[in-house]
């Protein structure tokens, strides 16, 4: 696969992909540096090295999720935005990224009791899958019955279907801003059905973690930075239903 480096970004993959050149153990940020340089390098077997190295030196999945794979996903977003990596490029970065997740997600806990149907899904004309995966593995290791509806999905369709399965929360995820103000369309049918007090409407993606005003701008009742804080994010808007 081929693709065009920016002006010095050369120089800092090289750096990227080798250790300090003391010698000494990387933290959290050198390492999600390192994981981004394996993401647009398609290297799959380095990523996952990365990853089982973290975990084998006892860093927590949800601390390796949160501080190594999840700014390192960010990363990705903002390139794919600003338009500086290809389609092909993405797509392989992504799955890179999605591999490196399901060595941390959480086994589900068949102990857990059930929390209740939630709804997620990519909003109309968005297909970044990989934040949305995350959020409903979570979300099912820790107790909740998850419908998930799958990329480039109407408002009506998230609203139906949470009225179908008697959901408190719809989850909505976008990885753009130009695809993000799409998620208006389900707070506004929200209002126009009276259901805005027994559906919270939570939001989520990339570009909520760099541009976090957007949560009110498209109608969002809340946001977690990462797949982590979804279930904490989901009992919180649950319990502003009256549902416990």
């Amino acid at each position: 696969m081929y693709y065009v480096l920016l002006p010095d970004q050369e120089t800092q993959l090289q750096y990227l992909l080798f250790p300090n050149s003391e010698g000494a153990p990387m933290n959290a940020a050198e390492l999600s540096n390192k994981l981004f340089a394996t993401m647009i390098e398609a290297d799959r077997s380095g990523a996952a090295r990365i990853v089982e190295e973290a975990l084998s030196d006892g860093m927590p999945p949800q601390q390796v999720i949160a501080e190594i794979l999840d700014p390192a996903i960010v990363r990705l977003g903002k390139q794919w935005e600003e338009q500086t990596m290809s389609l092909a490029q993405n797509y392989v970065a992504s799955k890179i990224a999605e591999d490196t997740l399901l060595r941390c997600i959480p086994k589900k806990d068949e102990r857990s009791l059930n929390k209740g149907a939630v709804v997620i899904g990519n909003i109309e004309d968005d297909f970044h899958s990989l934040g949305r995966r995350s959020v409903g593995l979570f979300l099912e290791a820790a107790g909740w019955e998850v419908h998930d509806l799958g990329n480039d999905i109407p408002a009506e369709q998230f609203v139906e279907k949470a009225q179908e399965v008697g959901a408190s929360v719809i989850g909505v995820s976008a990885m753009m801003q130009t695809t993000a103000l799409n998620i208006r369309k389900v707070r506004e049918l929200l209002d126009q059905r009276h259901l805005n007090g027994s559906i919270k409407l939570a939001v989520g993606g990339a570009v909520f973690n760099w541009r976090p005003e957007l949560v009110a701008e498209v109608g969002g009742d809340g946001t977690a930075h990462n797949a982590v804080g979804a279930d904490e994010l989901f009992l919180r808007l649950r319990s502003e239903t009256g549902g416990r």
